[in-house]
């Protein structure tokens, strides 16, 4: 009878055992996720989301990786939302005017012309969206206006974006009406419209083929660093540092919602921690990373860097204006975020110009320029 106990004990401690590793087992299977950028692999922005991707790896002690895909891997940059709300991908980075088409809003999210036409720049658009009710119209954005199976983070600001490249200098508006530019879609080439300029949408890696064959005189992309990666340098070799048409611009990472509720918190509190990290490092990235490739540039590839003439902040202005408040009427939930940026922008802007005042100062007055 003893016998027969102790091997009935040792039967079900075997089996205990067993299951305790078996779960053991099925706990420590880490998450995995497929991101689809709508960067080539070789961009800054697209290391930003890697070093993301790491921070996450690391800090779930493998819990859940994130592998990284460069533009077209699995769908072409303007399939990038579609893939993550229907879960061909899990994840995307992009950035949210490219979704201006299925609602005009969206364009207002990533890069409200001109700051929204109330001067905002990146560091206030970010706090329009930490702390001016900005998040919760991005949220609304997904979950009740375009009703998509979506999780939306605003991660890089990475503005503003240079008025672009150009195969002979521009003096004037009207130097511009005969060529064809190369604009972001939706409301941004209606600003240049209502200017009288024609204007053509495309990825980024698209760009310089289509400069070579002719199909275009002119482009903007990002920055100095992403747009000498992809080799506008060859193709143009004059550029305009200032643009208003991304005066501010902020990436984002989508990830599909029945994914991200999946998580159980403490992951879901990770992925944050490391999307606020990357916010912070993309400022850095931004300063040092574009200022090094404009030395470059203009050392090694003799690129002429020209101020954008002042005619444009005016004109394009106004024509902000004009869009936007037409926009308004037609699309209350565009009004709605609107609004909000412009009332922000009244009591932010003023202050945080008077600040910055202070750096343009002392670099125009430094002897070590």
């Amino acid at each position: 009878m003893r016998y027969a106990v102790s091997r009935w004990v040792a039967a079900s401690l075997a089996v205990i055992c067993l299951a305790i590793t078996g779960s053991a087992a099925a706990q420590q299977a880490p998450i995995r996720w497929k991101l689809q950028t709508g960067v080539p692999s070789a961009s800054i922005y697209f290391e930003l989301m890697k070093n993301f991707s790491d921070r996450v790896d690391k800090s779930s002690n493998g819990r859940l990786k994130i592998d990284v895909l460069p533009d077209g891997a699995v769908v072409g940059f303007f399939g990038i939302l579609d893939a993550v709300d229907k879960g061909v991908v899990d994840g995307g980075f992009a950035w949210t005017h490219f979704w201006s088409g299925k609602n005009t809003a969206a364009a207002l999210f990533s890069n409200p012309a001109a700051g929204a036409g109330a001067g905002l720049d990146q560091v206030s658009h970010m706090a329009w969206l930490r702390h001016g009710g900005g998040n919760e119209l991005y949220r609304k954005l997904y979950t009740d206006v375009l009703k998509m199976n979506v999780e939306g983070f605003m991660i890089q600001p990475m503005g503003p974006d240079p008025f672009g490249w150009f195969k002979k200098p521009i003096n004037s508006i009207n130097d511009m009406k005969a060529m064809k530019y190369r604009s972001p879609p939706g409301l941004t080439a209606e600003i240049f419209k209502e200017m009288g300029l024609t204007t053509v949408a495309m990825p980024g890696g698209e760009i310089v083929p289509a400069a070579q064959r002719g199909v275009i005189d002119a482009a903007e992309w990002i920055g100095p660093a992403d747009d000498m990666i992809l080799g506008f340098h060859t193709v143009f070799k004059h550029y305009y540092l200032q643009g208003l048409h991304q005066s501010t611009d902020v990436g984002e990472l989508l990830i599909n919602r029945t994914q991200w509720n999946k998580l159980p918190p403490d992951l879901k509190a990770i992925v944050q921690a490391a999307i606020d990290a990357t916010t912070a490092e993309t400022y850095t990235f931004n300063v040092y990373r574009n200022a090094v490739a404009l030395e470059k540039l203009k050392k090694e590839h003799g690129v002429t860097v020209h101020d954008t003439p002042k005619e444009f902040f005016t004109a394009f202005q106004k024509a902000v204006t004009v869009v936007y408040d037409r926009e308004s009427t037609k699309n209350p939930f565009f009004k709605e975020v609107l609004d909000s940026q412009r009332a922000f922008g009244k009591t932010v802007v003023p202050y945080w110009n008077k600040i910055n005042q202070l750096y343009a100062n002392i670099g125009q007055e430094s002897p070590n320029k």
